[in-house]
């Protein structure tokens, strides 16, 4: 009697012990770049599994693109954010022209047969290049597009960091493209800098990224690039497929989130972190709070 009592409650603790190591097997590590949008993003999908009852370890400001990549690549992380834009030029090293759809399929097609990772579906977020000017300077100069720019450009001022005026997709391109050439440079170091410089009316345009906050907190215009010279830079989850296989439940949920986040949502996250002091974590929860999930 006292063996089989024994025996049964040794079999009870080795249920135990497989059970907690199958859940620690199957705990999903999500990391993020190093900056406001990629904490915020990473948090979401955390928060999303977590409530979908899959335990989430964070490996969030892990650093730059390709720290991130080889973090994910060498097993140290299962997914992240990525920007298709990015990963086309950073890791496939492809060619930048062309539509949303044929970047996307030209990463996913790249990273299954050689990384052995997957591109689940993409949010609405494009967070490529806006090049932006104040409401009455658009009025002034009738601008709604890059089009429109080229020939009021040789009136206008320009400011960015000094990089964007060697890059292929920067004052280069937009000369060889639509014909605009600024009357003045001037060169910003910093994303803050230049749209204070901007609103104080020190330069006439700017540029940024789609979901820099200060585009809606200060009214400002974005112009359409109405012949595509910048890559579409859309976001979307990039995981691990042995992570996926062993728990295709994270395909589920996150497929679910993707469609809610759009440039304009992820403005004001991006504000809410920036402008407002609150923490990723508590923007995540609040975001998914709201769409009920």
């Amino acid at each position: 009697m006292i063996l089989k009592s024994v025996a049964s409650i040794g079999l009870g603790v080795l249920v135990a012990l497989t059970a907690a190591t199958s859940g620690f097997a199957q705990t999903v590590k999500i990391g993020s770049k190093n900056f406001t949008e990629q904490f915020v993003v990473a948090e979401i999908y955390a928060q999303a599994l977590e409530k979908a009852g899959i335990t989430v370890e964070r490996r969030l400001n892990l650093g730059a693109t390709l720290i991130a990549h080889s973090a994910l690549t060498n097993g140290e992380i299962d997914l992240y954010p990525e920007y298709t834009g990015t990963a086309l030029a950073a890791v496939v090293k492809g060619d930048l022209s062309g539509s949303a759809d044929k970047i996307y399929k030209d990463v996913k097609d790249y990273y299954e047969k050689n990384l052995q990772l997957t591109l689940l579906e993409p949010t609405q977020i494009n967070n490529g290049y806006a090049i932006i000017t104040l409401p009455e300077t658009a009025e002034k100069y009738k601008l709604k597009t890059l089009t429109d720019l080229g020939p009021a450009s040789k009136e206008l001022s320009f400011g960015a960091e000094g990089g964007f005026g060697e890059r292929k997709d920067g004052l280069p391109g937009l000369k060889q493209v639509y014909g605009i050439e600024f009357k003045d440079f001037r060169i910003f170091a910093k994303l803050g800098i230049r749209y204070s410089a901007l609103t104080s009316k020190n330069i006439d345009v700017s540029y940024g990224f789609s979901t820099d906050w200060q585009i809606a907190d200060s009214n400002l215009v974005v112009l359409d690039d109405d012949k595509h010279l910048f890559p579409p830079y859309y976001l979307v989850p990039v995981v691990r497929q042995d992570t996926l296989a062993k728990n295709p439940k994270i395909a589920e949920v996150l497929n679910k989130v993707s469609p809610l986040l759009t440039n304009e949502i992820m403005r004001g996250l991006n504000a809410a972190v920036e402008r407002d002091k609150k923490e990723p974590k508590e923007v995540a929860e609040e975001f998914l709070k709201e769409k009920g999930i």
